[in-house]
C-alpha cells in the first residue's frame, strides 16, 4: 500500500493534442452531441472563438494520474470547478499533489494546465485506499 506525504507530487501525465476525432468520441460514448464541441461554425454561432472540448472529458482525463494505483484502491470522490476553456490543439498536463493522507485515504489537489501554463480545470479527488471486497457466493 503506497503511503503519501502532504506536499509530494504523482507523475505528471501530458496528452497529445486535443484532435476533433477525440471529442467526437467523447460525444458518442456520452450521449452529449452538442454540436460547440465537434462543428467550427457552430461553436462561432456560439459566441466561442471555436470548438471547446467537453468539460467531461476534460475531468475524465484527470483520472489518469491514478492509473498506476488503481489495484491498490480507487477514487472515492471527486470534485472540479471548470476554470478555462480546452481547444482543439491544446496540450493538457495532468498534475495531483497531496494534500493529506490518512491510514484509510488521501486527499489530493488536481488541476490540468494546457500549453500557456493556463489552469483549465482545479479540484480534488479523494482516493480511498482500501479495496472493497465482493462477498462471494
Amino acid at each position: 500500500m503506497t503511503n503519501w506525504k502532504a506536499g509530494e507530487t504523482l507523475d505528471t501525465v501530458t496528452m497529445k493534442p486535443v484532435t476533433r476525432l477525440d471529442l467526437i468520441k467523447y460525444a458518442g460514448a456520452s450521449g452529449d452531441y452538442n454540436p460547440i464541441h465537434t462543428i467550427d461554425k457552430e461553436a462561432e454561432r456560439a459566441g466561442l472563438p471555436g470548438v471547446i472540448a467537453h468539460g467531461m472529458w476534460t475531468m475524465g482525463n484527470l483520472s489518469k494520474l491514478f492509473t498506476p494505483y488503481y489495484d491498490q484502491g480507487f477514487i472515492q470522490d471527486y470534485s472540479i470547478r471548470f476554470k478555462g476553456m480546452v481547444f482543439l490543439g491544446d496540450v493538457l498536463t495532468l498534475h495531483a499533489e497531496v494534500e493529506e493522507d490518512t491510514e484509510e485515504k488521501t486527499t489530493f489537489r488536481v488541476y490540468a494546465r494546457n500549453q500557456k501554463e493556463e489552469d483549465v480545470i482545479k479540484g480534488n479527488v479523494v482516493f480511498c485506499k482500501r479495496l472493497i471486497e465482493a462477498p462471494i457466493h
